[in-house]
């Protein structure tokens, strides 16, 4: 892991970013803290850390006020990476059918969700292997945000992730249901009811799938855009319940 620029944030935040290997990152630790603090990996939509950064700064804001650091890298094909050609076919074939206003194939969903599972999933974990190598974090670790099936598998395959944060508005081959079975861990899953991109009952259906004993289903009335501030001041409670 290389730092590249340090910045302090109103509060004294410090936003830092880095990369890893060819991957770009960003990690938000506390102005202060006595001892290693917990942190949070940031997942979010393949558009871009650029695109993202304000609201993931305002995502990392929330969790330096309690005490923990967070972090985020860039997905594979995005923002400043090397274009992924079976990545751009995909998503070039989920705007030509629901432009034509059909439905979206499980072969689309397929090719847009589990290459980009397969290649992210290790990604984060090497990202948490670095970050969790530096003295001013010791963990335990919570997933918030992102394509939901990249935290379906890192739920299940990486132990160091005690808590995830899921945001129910992304396309989930079926084939993530059967793994979301194997997830045990506490899970806050946020719905936005009149998500317009969003399947709500298959949401539904995956929320009833998790295998976890401790798992809270929030949903909102709005679109996708239309997420209440009080949604991220609870899923901000949740993991301070489970991080510290």
């Amino acid at each position: 892991m290389r730092f590249i620029t340090e910045q302090r944030l109103d509060g004294g935040v410090l936003e830092r970013t880095f990369t890893l290997g060819e991957i770009p990152g960003v990690l938000w630790t506390p102005a202060t803290a006595s001892a290693p603090v917990p942190l949070i990996l940031l997942g979010h939509p393949p558009l871009g850390l650029r695109t993202m950064h304000p609201r993931l700064a305002a995502r990392a804001r929330h969790a330096t006020a309690e005490g923990f650091a967070a972090a985020a890298i860039e997905l594979p094909g995005s923002g400043d990476r090397p274009r992924w050609a079976a990545a751009e076919q995909a998503r070039a074939d989920l705007r030509r059918v629901t432009e034509a206003g059909e439905p979206v194939s499980d072969e689309i969903i397929n090719a847009l969700v589990l290459p980009l599972v397969d290649k992210a999933v290790p990604e984060s974990q090497a990202a948490l292997d670095a970050l969790l190598s530096l003295p001013e974090i010791g963990g335990p670790v919570g997933y918030s945000g992102g394509v939901i099936s990249v935290g379906i598998r890192l739920a299940v395959v990486e132990p160091r992730i005690v808590a995830a944060g899921f945001f129910a508005g992304s396309f989930v081959p079926r084939v993530m249901f059967e793994q979301a079975r194997r997830v045990t861990i506490p899970l806050h899953v946020l719905l936005q009811w009149d998500d317009e991109g969003n399947d709500r009952q298959a949401a539904l259906d995956l929320f009833d799938a998790f295998g976890s004993k401790e798992k809270t289903l929030h949903a909102n009335m709005g679109g996708h855009t239309g997420v209440p501030q009080f949604a991220g001041e609870d899923a901000t409670r949740f993991f301070a319940r489970h991080l510290r």
